[in-house]
């Protein structure tokens, strides 16, 4: 038997599971808290460790705690049949996706300037207590 007369199927037999999962996770998304809540009510009504199981899920993706950034899909709105206002509404939101982006991006290289200054401050005086 040849190595190259085996092949691996395109789809691993997961996806035929985590398909529905997922579609079910982003329809529950789209709904919001309350959709995930009665779904983790019904779950313990019918099947508890079905419901137990969207608990510890709902907790460990930060669904239960809040964290409504977790989906950062671009505004959209249907058109209002105003093409210059609709072409000038979809500027202004590139615009300020690209200024949110870049504001982002400066908080996290700020962030990572005072842990580096911390750490290289930690470094010294942990230097300093060695000489001494």
């Amino acid at each position: 038997m040849h190595s190259a007369s085996f092949r691996m199927p395109a789809y691993p037999a997961t996806s035929r599971v985590s398909g529905p999962l997922i579609r079910a996770r982003d329809w529950l998304d789209e709904r919001g808290k309350p959709a995930w809540i009665i779904a983790m009510i019904l779950g313990f009504v019918f099947f508890w460790p079905l419901g137990l199981a969207l608990l510890a899920y709902m907790i460990w993706s930060k669904r239960m705690f809040g964290c409504s950034a977790r989906t950062r899909a671009r505004y959209y709105a249907p058109s209002t049949g105003n093409s210059a206002f609709d072409a000038y509404r979809e500027e202004t939101l590139k615009r300020l996706e690209d200024e949110h982006r870049e504001f982002v991006d400066f908080l996290q290289k700020l962030r990572e300037a005072k842990d580096k200054a911390e750490f290289d401050q930690f470094m010294q005086n942990r230097g300093d207590k060695a000489d001494a």
